[in-house]
């Protein structure tokens, strides 16, 4: 019997369909060692020998692998094929005791990848284990170090990751350019043109042959001048201008933009994006989801050309190669369909998000295979005369060629103008002066905040889903309207923090430093231990100089209130804790009254009371989120789940009941009670109907 270790449950059904009986596949469930969570983990006494153990969850997969290596006859280690991957396969030879083993790859889980990476096993690759180390343990060396610090001089449950930080100060500098935007005054002037095949809007864009610039019409005085100015003048077309322009199809997905266009077209979160593709991987209908590669085999392309011409005709098809900017990590493709033929209306039986997902993988690769869209644009220059000379243009573009936008629709406005002769005379039917006011820069959004991210060399394909959850886990920042991203109070004053006394930490170009350093030790090219020292030396010295130097009172300042505490009679204060402002009692710890701040409540909320004493129940948060709780505590201790059953069924499932929820940032949102096998969710109340009986 031939053994198969790969680290997902999913991943052994498909698996096994491959390979037949004489294989057996099972799953490590992720990685079977790991530093320990109640300790460092680390001897940097000891050239910062890691010190792993077995975790708690891992513990009930070891018996059964170790049996079934005793009984085989072959080992194979199937793990994903990146720097995780590589580290798992590492430590199962730990772990387990494998002296030996064969290490098979494959970027694709269908029949004839898996039989070729086994036809033609290799063994793991150092280099790989050591950059996915040296990234844990960098990552372990800030958490560690600098999130007690933290607990000691803001609040108590915070934390400080590496690369987490250099993310909340992109955040967190985007809103203080926002808050110290003053928007400024500009005026536009255009006017409404009829000629002999029809009519057409022009804009001012010179005066007496000098350009105007967007901004510099500033009084509404000097628009309305030129406005009455023009409403006399005479006008006539000045020159056209028509040609051909081209528009490229996008290059195939990357991990970054697969989260960004997943987000933009389908809402889906980035974490959302990664487990829903996790799927897609597993069941065989895609490639590997973490690359930063956008190389396509030979053999996929000639894949693509052989299905866009069968389906579509030969002119829809060209030739491309695309090569991503800068270095990319390991010898990945981009991500792509395992297959054209399987089109998302062959993809077999997916659910809802996995079929949306897919659909937008297959168009996209598709695409990036096919032809140019061709447009047709014109541009009309009108000079009017009076006292003085002006320019007005006017722009339009109609699609000749439709090619890749065929199967992946893309944004554009066609406007077509009049057929118009050079000199025609013109008569104005409107002139119009326009106010406008410029805007300030708009905040993030998950897909805005990823391309930033990938702009600056900040994290990789592997780490930008976690990186989000990690800032809204701690609070860090929230989603207001729906889409935009913005730090929470606690969330600068940490930021802030780093800024000020551990400025390396959140540096844009020293986060992206270090991740070349990783990237370097994954080539071969430099050595890890090398790498940690020269960060830990300083960053430690620095952690004992800071926990002297920083005082909490100056950056955890309270507020003062009329309030008195009803328990000990003592004065009340507002304070900032995790999640946000409360009012405590300031002779804690002596006196343990808190309450929430006024205001907090949502004004819709019905009033809550305690089934057990009848007592006002109160909304509290815990860093699972927010409940409710007695207001007779300790006293009573009874505790209440923000969960309501609404007598509505799933309009998605039709199978479960419609529940309403509240999120971690105190959000009320309605859901199915079977998640996570239906996903269904909604700001809205769905339309009320009776259960079924």
């Amino acid at each position: 019997m031939k053994l198969v270790l790969v680290e997902s449950p999913t991943k052994t059904k498909t698996l096994e369909k491959f390979l037949g009986n004489n294989y057996k596949v099972l799953a490590s469930g992720g990685h079977i060692r790991d530093l320990p969570k109640s300790k460092l983990g680390i001897d940097v006494e000891n050239n910062f020998e890691p010190q792993y153990v077995i975790p708690l969850k891992s513990r009930k997969n070891i018996k059964p692998l170790k049996e079934a290596v005793k009984k085989a006859d072959e080992v194979y280690l199937a793990t994903d094929p990146d720097r995780e991957g590589e580290a798992i396969s590492y430590h199962l030879v730990q772990a387990l005791g494998l002296e030996n083993y064969k290490r098979v790859v494959f970027n694709e889980i269908t029949k004839k990848a898996v039989e070729e990476a086994v036809k033609n096993p290799g063994s793991i690759d150092v280099n790989l284990v050591n950059a996915q180390q040296a990234r844990r343990v960098l990552d372990r060396l800030v958490g560690y170090k600098l999130s007690p610090l933290l607990w000691k001089k803001v609040v108590r449950g915070l934390s400080a990751g590496r690369v987490q930080s250099a993310a909340l100060r992109i955040v967190t500098e985007r809103e203080k350019e926002i808050e110290a935007f003053r928007a400024d005054e500009y005026w536009s002037v255009s006017a409404l043109l009829s000629c002999a095949n029809g009519e057409f809007t022009a804009v001012l864009k010179e005066k007496n042959g000098k350009k105007i610039s967007k901004l510099e019409i500033k009084e509404k005085e000097e628009a309305e001048g030129i406005k009455e100015e023009l409403e006399k003048a005479s006008f006539a077309v000045k020159s056209i201008e028509q040609k051909e322009k081209k528009r490229r199809p996008l290059p195939p997905f990357t991990t970054s933009t697969l989260q960004q266009e997943a987000f933009k077209r389908l809402r889906f979160p980035s974490r959302f994006t990664m487990g829903i593709a996790q799927s897609l991987y597993e069941k065989g209908l895609i490639t590997y989801h973490r690359t930063d590669s956008l190389h396509l085999s030979l053999e996929a392309k000639k894949a693509g050309e052989k299905y866009i011409k069968e389906n579509f005709g030969e002119k829809y098809h060209k030739e491309r190669t695309f090569a991503a900017k800068g270095k990319t990590q390991e010898a990945h493709e981009a991500v792509r369909p395992t297959s054209l033929e399987t089109s998302p209306q062959k993809a077999g039986n997916l659910k809802k998000e996995e079929a949306k997902l897919y659909d937008l993988i297959w168009r996209r690769f598709t695409a990036c295979l096919m032809s140019d869209a061709v447009f047709y644009s014109t541009n009309i220059e009108v000079e009017a005369k009076k006292e003085n000379s002006y320019t007005l243009s006017s722009s339009g573009s109609v699609m000749r060629f439709d090619g890749f936008t065929k199967v992946y629709p893309v944004k554009f406005e066609e406007n077509e103008l009049p057929l118009i002769e050079k000199e025609e005379k013109l008569t104005a039917k409107k002139i119009e002066a326009n106010q406008h006011f410029t805007k300030p820069p708009a905040r993030f959004t998950e897909a805005t905040l990823i391309k930033e991210m990938e702009k600056h060399g900040i994290g990789r394909p592997s780490t930008y889903a976690p990186i989000l959850s990690t800032l809204y886990q701690r609070n860090y920042i929230e989603k207001i309207e729906k889409r935009s991203l913005k730090p929470t109070e606690i969330g600068r004053i940490v930021s802030n923090l780093l800024l000020k006394h551990f400025p390396s930490i959140v540096d844009l170009k020293f986060t992206a430093k270090m991740e070349e350093d990783l990237d370097g030790i994954a080539q071969g090219e430099k050595e890890w231990r090398n790498i940690i020292k020269d960060f830990y030396d300083d960053f430690d010295k620095k952690i004992k100089e800071k926990e002297l130097e920083i005082k909490k009172e100056d950056i955890m300042q309270e507020e003062k209130t009329e309030e008195k505490c009803e328990k000990c009679g003592g004065e009340m204060a507002i304070k900032l804790g995790k999640y946000g402002k409360f009012i405590a009692c300031k002779n804690f710890p002596d006196c343990k009254n808190t309450k929430p701040l006024n205001g907090d409540k949502e004004e819709n909320e019905d009033d809550v009371v305690c089934d057990k004493c009848g007592k006002k129940m109160q909304l509290k948060q815990s860093k699972f989120g927010k409940f409710y709780g007695c207001s007779n505590y300790p006293e009573c201790k009874n505790i209440k789940s923000i969960e309501d059953d609404l007598d509505i069924k799933c309009p998605e499932c039709k199978e479960g009941d419609v529940v309403k929820r509240r999120s971690k940032k105190g959000n009320i949102f309605y859901a199915c009670n079977r998640y996570p096998d239906c996903t269904f969710t909604s700001s809205k109340k769905p339309t009320e109907n009776s259960k079924e009986e």
